[in-house]
């Protein structure tokens, strides 16, 4: 082999998931049938579903049913927040999302990569952690080992290889810093 030939028959030989995964991958796999089949409004039946899988769901979390939830087991999300339409979760690695965060439709957040220094491409799998109030828009790519701040957005069709700062907005690809998140406080009015 020369120096800079990669080695695929060694990457294919080695143990990417250990025993338990393999298993747990396997039940999930035909479990997986009553979460995507099941009717859009049943929110609290994928939660239920999920944490039998070991996911820690928070309060009012909505997941929708087209959603693609790779490990149950490497997923942690807090009170009301919500994965949207064809969102793909790629939860190698641990996956945390805070409370009242949005995962729009067909989001991509994925916590599993190699490693491209060696020969064998050895599978990685660093985790993803979204904190509360953040928005993940819609088609934004959140990689391997990124943490979006608190409170932050990562603008539609973002791809976000870098962490984002709390309270900041940042769009394109690769994502750059666009500017601070301001929220406004909107007093109700009484005639």
């Amino acid at each position: 082999m020369e120096k800079n030939e990669l080695d695929i028959n060694a990457n294919r030989r080695s143990v990417k998931y250990s025993r338990t995964e393999m298993i747990c991958r396997m039940l999930w796999g035909a479990a997986y049938p009553m979460f995507r089949f099941s009717p859009r409004i049943c929110f609290a039946w994928r939660r239920f579903l999920l944490r039998i899988f070991g996911a820690k769901i928070g309060r009012q979390t909505h997941i929708y049913n087209s959603a693609i939830i790779y490990m149950p087991w490497n997923l942690e999300i807090g009170d009301y927040s919500s994965i949207g339409e064809h969102a793909y979760i790629y939860n190698l690695g641990k996956i945390i999302i805070g409370s009242k965060t949005t995962i729009s439709q067909r989001a991509h957040l994925c916590a599993g990569t190699h490693d491209y220094t060696k020969p064998d491409l050895p599978l990685l799998k660093p985790s993803v952690i979204i904190n509360d109030y953040a928005w993940i828009c819609t088609d934004a790519f959140i990689g391997p080992g990124v943490t979006v701040g608190e409170g932050s957005i990562a603008g539609a069709r973002a791809v976000v290889v870098k962490d984002v700062p709390a309270w900041t907005i940042a769009a394109g690809n690769p994502a750059k810093f666009i500017k601070k998140r301001e929220i406004k406080s909107v007093m109700k009015q009484e005639c």
